[in-house]
This record gives C-alpha cells, sequence and structure tokens, in this order.
C-alpha cells in the first residue's frame, strides 16, 4: 500500500534518512529493525561489514541455481566426451578402450565452469532486477551524494508499519543529517 500526500495526490515511495558515516547508518539500520520495519534499503559509497544483516537481507537460491547449472555443465561435459569417442567417431588409440574417461576430465572441468559462471551471472541480474535505469531514490537531489561521501537509510512506503509522520519521527529521532521523502 503506498501513502499518497493530500496535496496533489502524488505516491510515496519511501521516507529517506541522509548520514554523514557508516557508523550512524549500521546503528540506524539495526533501531529500524529492532522498530519492526522490514521493507528498507541502504545506500554507501562502500560496503559496511553488517550492513545486510541490519537491513534484514536474506539470502537467495542463487548459490543452488549455480551448483545446479555446474552439475548440468558438468554432466554435459562429460557426455559429449563420451559421445564423441564411443558412439559418434570410435577410434582406439594406443591400445586405451573407448571410453577412456581420464582424458574427459578437463572438458568436464571446463563444462562445468562455463555453465556455471553463464547461469550466475543471468541469475544475479534477474534476482537483483536489474538492468534498472530508473529508481525512485534517483528522485532525491541529495542522493547524488551517495556514490561518494553519503550514508542513506529508505524506509520504504510498502512496509506494513509504514505512516508517513509516524516514520518521518521515527526517522528524525536517529540523529540523521535530513530526512526526505521519496516520490514514486
Amino acid at each position: 500500500m503506498l501513502e499518497t500526500r493530500a496535496t496533489g495526490q502524488v505516491e510515496i515511495y519511501g521516507l529517506m534518512a541522509e548520514f554523514d558515516n557508516p557508523e550512524s547508518l549500521l546503528a540506524a539500520a539495526e533501531r529500524a529493525r529492532e522498530a519492526g520495519y522490514c521493507e528498507m534499503d541502504a545506500y554507501t559509497p562502500l560496503p559496511i561489514e553488517g550492513l545486510a544483516e541490519a537491513i534484514g537481507f536474506r539470502r537467495t537460491l542463487i548459490e543452488k541455481i549455480v551448483f545446479a547449472a555446474g552439475l548440468l555443465g558438468a554432466t554435459g561435459g562429460f557426455m559429449l566426451c563420451w559421445w564423441m569417442t564411443v558412439v559418434a567417431y570410435p577410434h582406439i588409440v594406443a591400445g586405451r578402450p573407448l571410453n577412456s574417461w581420464p582424458a574427459y576430465i578437463p572438458i568436464t572441468f571446463e563444462s562445468m565452469v562455463l555453465v556455471s559462471c553463464i547461469v550466475a551471472v543471468i541469475g544475479m541480474l534477474m534476482l537483483n532486477g536489474l538492468p534498472q535505469p530508473y529508481h525512485p531514490v534517483f528522485n532525491v537531489k541529495e542522493f547524488e551524494r551517495a556514490s561518494r561521501d553519503r550514508f542513506f537509510l529508505c524506509i520504504e512506503a510498502r512496509d506494513p508499519r509504514f505512516h508517513t509522520d509516524a516514520t518521518r519521527e521515527f526517522l528524525e529521532s536517529l540523529k540523521p543529517l535530513e530526512v526526505m521523502e521519496v516520490e514514486s
């Protein structure tokens, strides 16, 4: 449920608080999680240890998907080598049996890596919702500094606890530099 302003009926994506150091942002994210907010995101110019857990980041299926893709790639590479040497072009070389599996190991390994990498990149892009050329936080002028020296915490309007006035009051209690509305 997105809240609307009484004047002009503009939908609000959420409220964003600006901080000047990573410690303040981390503390604010932890307090927001403790207060019951679950739909929030943090934007920083550098990685902050513990921030993902503080905003409630959940593990995705990407590891399992990549593992399955690796198994599929290894199986496909091995079966391709087997088919070529046993079925399609059977040649006895140096007295070895047709199914000389040690020779298949490099192709099996490379096929596993190739398929895993391709699926990892595609899966990461899809699960992250990328490419995303537009995001509502880009509407906030101060957000330009997110890639340089500012730290932002955005509580989204779709959060069940979100109420514009109460959330603004909560964010202001965290002592940010500024609290801004993010319009959709």
